[in-house]
């Protein structure tokens, strides 16, 4: 057995330690302790020794989890493989939800799919299968065709997104019509007036309720013609949006973006068109990776806590899975952070 880490006190001991100690994964010891095969029978009391040593035991969500179905919890998104690997969003959120499911012994299972179709078929396998014990569902859209199928599997789910969107699912949500109204005063009180969004996919439940937030504000604050323009969320998609913007008889003078890449890729096509930023050109992203600290001038933005976001939907699931969570959870709305961006614009 390798020797103890120190431990510091106030730490919960996790199943990390206990695979540290023992020398072995983590799957071997959650393998050990839900007396499953894989593990021989040496290695299965060098782990409980460790167990002891460090005084750990399951969690007992965890084993309500894997007493029935194996401790999984499964998460299935439909982007295409090379937009999540550089999508900030989904790997801060995702490292949020591995965080809570490593405190609980657990672990995620992500799959990629094509279209809304194959996911539903997808967690019906899984859940009849005993494949996961729970699941996340993201990426909502209007009217969207995976509730009543899976109402009906009877999965423990918890949905991201606004409750008017997930059906009746536990949800957990940011309030992205309050952000996008904040977004577009901002820019006004700056002196903007032709101010135009890229966002994403039409379809996007949460992309809906920015375009509709925006449109309202511009309507309240008397300027006209804002223009949207709608992406799949990648960077050459931003990029091709913020050129057709600048290239208008009447280019907006501000800009604001669904997510951080596309945000960048603007500030790119603005460089490349010998556009100034902030004076001929503000930019506002969304979300405030450290994409927006990265580049020059420093990308203003609408940000949250994303990791801290996953945090909750996860503990949300397992709150759904002891029966004490229900309904909808809203987390901090994304707040306006200013930095060299944005400006007043510069009189044409």
């Amino acid at each position: 057995m390798n020797s103890p880490a120190p431990r510091i006190p106030g730490r919960r001991v996790t199943i990390n330690d206990v695979a540290a100690l023992a020398g072995v994964s983590k799957g071997a010891v959650s393998l050990a302790f839900n007396n499953r095969p894989g593990v021989s029978p040496t290695t299965r009391d060098r782990i409980f020794a460790a167990a002891r040593e460090l005084g750990w035991s399951p969690n007992q969500t965890a084993r309500n989890l894997s007493g029935q179905r194996a401790g999984i919890v499964g998460l299935a998104i439909c982007r295409p493989a090379r937009l999540l690997g550089l999508e900030p969003f989904y790997m801060e959120f995702i490292s949020g939800i591995e965080d809570v499911l490593a405190e609980r012994s657990c672990s995620l299972l992500l799959r990629l799919v094509r279209d809304l179709d194959e996911e539903t078929v997808l967690y019906q396998e899984w859940w009849r299968g005993r494949t996961v014990g729970g699941a996340i569902l993201v990426d909502f859209h209007q009217d969207d065709p995976r509730i009543a199928p899976l109402r009906a599997l009877g999965m423990p789910a918890v949905a991201v997104g606004h409750p008017a969107l997930t059906g009746g699912f536990p949800s957990v949500w940011t309030d992205d019509a309050s952000a996008a109204a904040e977004a577009v005063r901002y820019l006004a009180a700056l002196g903007h007036r032709r101010i135009a969004r890229v966002g994403g996919p039409a379809g996007l439940g949460h992309s809906g309720i920015r375009a509709a937030a925006f449109e309202t504000t511009m309507a309240e604050l008397g300027l006209d013609g804002g223009r949207q323009v709608a992406t799949g969320f990648v960077g050459e998609e931003g990029a091709r949006a913020t050129r057709s913007l600048l290239m208008s008889p009447d280019r907006p003078t501000a800009i604001v973006y669904d997510n951080d890449i596309m945000a960048v890729a603007g500030a790119a096509v603005a460089a490349e068109m010998g556009l100034s930023v902030p004076d001929d050109l503000s930019l506002l992203a969304w979300d405030d990776s450290q994409l927006c600290r990265l580049t020059h001038p420093p990308l203003s933005a609408m940000s949250h806590d994303v990791h801290r976001f996953g945090e909750e939907v996860a503990r949300t699931l397992f709150g759904v899975i002891e029966g004490t969570r229900t309904g909808a959870h809203q987390v901090p709305t994304p707040s306006l952070t200013p930095r060299g961006s944005t400006g007043p614009p510069r009189r044409m």
